[in-house]
């Protein structure tokens, strides 16, 4: 009778087993099946905000193309006029580049004024061009300056992507490679001349320890030869001996 019990309870364990994997499983495919729509959903939504969010970089890049932002500029103008006057002076000078009112579109410093504050810093000068070439130019210029300093406008995620790449930058130029950052990448040219430089070094180094390799049996045969002279003498010296000995 109690086998007949034991057997009967593992079958009941067995089938209550098998139901619950059999409930677990259809619970999950229910699960799966109404999840899935809402999965591809997501993914459609993520992707869509990936090329929203690509799509206003772009617009962002487009709209600062022609724009540069000259730092260290003494503020004293009270006016949008002077200040164009004061920027136009400033690069026919020091640049040698003339440039008229209509090559700018809009121009303003950026952050807020310091009036009242007697250690005010001096704000930075952003400048919108109506032309590419003429930004081209003035950026081609621009170490011509002493006191001031030109660069171009860029986003706070350019920027800091740009910060990022700087260890990079100065390890590559360090190697001795040509490099430099355009927008937010890391154009890398190897420098063909320190390349060539080093192939030279290591094929000169070879020939010269088979030079060395080839000096060093001439000198021991030098030696030898001496050596050779010296028992020579050696022998010559005790023969006369010998016979001044038996002649005496």
């Amino acid at each position: 009778m109690e086998e007949q019990f034991q057997l009967l309870f593992d079958k009941m364990k067995i089938e209550m087993k098998n139901q619950s994997e059999s409930i677990t499983n259809t619970i999950m495919n229910k699960m799966d099946e109404k999840l899935k729509p809402i999965l591809e959903e997501n993914k459609y939504l993520k992707l869509k905000v990936e090329n929203l969010e690509k799509k206003i970089e772009i617009l962002e890049r487009d709209k600062k193309t022609n724009n540069i932002i000259i730092h260290g500029l003494t503020e004293d103008e009270k006016s949008t006029p002077e200040l164009i006057d004061k920027v136009k002076d400033t690069i026919t000078k020091e640049l040698g580049i003339a440039i008229e009112n209509y090559e700018f579109n809009k121009i303003y410093r950026i952050g807020k004024t310091n009036k009242g504050n007697p250690t005010k810093v001096i704000r930075p000068i952003l400048i919108c061009l109506t032309t590419g070439w003429k930004k081209a130019e003035i950026l081609k210029n621009k170490r011509k300056l002493k006191a001031l300093h030109i660069t171009e406008d860029y986003s706070k995620e350019t920027l800091e992507k740009r910060k990022a790449l700087l260890p990079q930058l100065m390890e590559e130029r360090r190697k001795g490679n040509f490099a430099y950052l355009k927008y937010d990448k890391l154009i890398i040219k190897e420098n063909k001349y320190v390349k060539d430089s080093r192939k030279r070094e290591l094929s000169i180094s070879p020939q010269t320890n088979s030079q060395s390799k080839k000096i060093q049996p001439s000198t021991t045969a030098k030696n030898n030869r001496t050596n050779a002279f010296d028992l020579m003498r050696g022998r010559s010296n005790s023969f006369t001996t010998l016979t001044t000995g038996q002649k005496q």
